[in-house]
């Protein structure tokens, strides 16, 4: 199937952080991730929750924190001009080897199972 920019959604958008920690330091940026990016965005309008985690095995210093935004203009709002970037906390500098910021527009995309 094909899609044309008019039936692109305007929401609700993932906003994906990954990092590249530092080697032995996922642990700590998981718990950083926990309370102090938790901050940035727990009860800002328009954000509609977030999760993170970390890779396995061997991608186990691979790091993401993914934020739900109800539209891009609350993405926007939160992060201003610079919202194509990625945030990082005073003390984050010092854990993360490489990083980057993406948005996905996932309103046509959700499938939850809850419960069997």
């Amino acid at each position: 199937m094909q899609m044309s920019d008019e039936s692109l959604q305007t929401g609700p958008i993932l906003r994906l952080f990954q990092v590249q920690a530092k080697p032995g330091r996922a642990a700590e940026l998981i718990r950083k991730f926990g309370t102090t990016s938790a901050d940035v965005v727990r009860n800002e309008p328009g954000n509609e929750g977030y999760f993170f985690g970390h890779g396995v095995a061997q991608d186990a210093d691979c790091v993401v924190f993914a934020s739900l935004w109800k539209n891009l203009d609350a993405v926007k709002e939160r992060f201003g001009a610079q919202w194509q970037q990625s945030f990082l906390p005073p003390g984050y500098e010092t854990l993360i080897e490489t990083c980057s910021v993406q948005h996905f527009d996932v309103g046509s995309g959700w499938h939850v199972r809850l419960g069997d």
